[in-house]
């Protein structure tokens, strides 16, 4: 695979080695959930964002930069290019939220709705039609994640409603991904994600900042921007070693590695709820998925 105006020469296809760092990509997607959710217990939650941006901002401008790609700030849709950047940024900034009221497994659970956030966004953006099984799929889904949240007495806190609006943001993002990539180039895209949660995440800096003086907070804000950077990287490497659909079902091996993390860090178990849940939601979007790679022309 290889995305448009890339000079490189793409890597002979091996799934195997694909799928490795698929799981090791969502591994340290959260491992960054995590480290966030930590580190809101100590500094301010917008703090923790910028981290997670200008950190990663800064360490990606080693390896790109417009120095040593020359045309990386060329895009044929700066617009949606910020867009998009904006739509990631506030999915970060809800779930390091919602990550302050709620255990990893919920929030990841609820996540999980992405697949289903995008079938219903996909028929009017990009015209594609939800049939009756994509619908019954999502209607299926987000009764698992109904399971999940449990509305009403004894339901879990509320900012389980910002993790559900940050899976929306996230399938919006999504899909302006895959239509800036018929026009940009990937480094531009991914160069444009940074820059422009780097430069947003800012702003609020002034009114909120507080010097952190703790080496650990220090080095886990660090090493949120490095891991969360380096996750995104070998995502992209994944995906030039296998298709996307072969790798997509793999995703949900998140929900195990934010249940071990959740239990060794902060000494949480999930609920019989949430396991029941999680199974109807990866149950539901993997058929999405494997019917969304079926629909598609090989």
């Amino acid at each position: 695979m290889r995305a448009p105006g890339d000079s490189k020469v793409t890597p002979a296809p091996a799934p195997l080695v694909g799928i490795a760092l698929m799981c090791l990509a969502v591994m340290s997607f959260a491992v960054t959930d995590t480290t966030a959710k930590w580190l809101s217990a100590h500094i301010n939650v917008l703090i923790v964002v910028w981290a997670r941006y200008v950190i990663h901002f800064a360490l990606s401008l080693v390896v790109f930069n417009p120095w040593t790609v020359p045309g990386l700030m060329r895009t044929k849709r700066p617009a949606l290019q910020i867009i998009r950047s904006a739509l990631l940024f506030a999915t970060t900034a809800l779930n390091f939220t919602a990550l302050q009221f709620l255990q990893l497994d919920q929030t990841v659970s609820i996540m999980f709705s992405i697949p289903f956030f995008v079938a219903l966004f996909a028929g009017p953006l990009l015209g594609e039609r939800v049939g009756l099984e994509r619908w019954l799929a999502i209607i299926v889904g987000f009764a698992g994640i109904l399971l999940v949240v449990r509305p009403g007495a004894g339901g879990i806190h509320p900012a389980a409603i910002l993790s559900l609006v940050a899976a929306a943001t996230y399938a919006l993002y999504s899909i302006t991904t895959r239509m800036l990539a018929r026009t940009d180039a990937s480094k531009t895209t991914l160069f444009y994600t940074a820059l422009v949660g780097s430069v947003v995440a800012s702003i609020p800096l002034p009114f909120v900042w507080e010097t952190p003086r703790d080496p650990a907070v220090i080095g886990a804000m660090v090493g949120l921007g490095a891991v969360a950077g380096a996750g995104h990287f070998v995502l992209i490497l994944a995906h030039a070693r296998a298709p996307a659909a072969t790798l997509a079902p793999y995703i949900y091996t998140q929900i195990l590695s934010m249940i071990a993390l959740g239990w060794l860090v902060f000494g949480q178990v999930p609920s019989l709820w949430t396991l029941a849940g999680a199974a109807i939601v990866i149950a539901s979007g993997a058929y999405l998925l494997v019917r969304d790679a079926q629909m598609r022309p090989h």
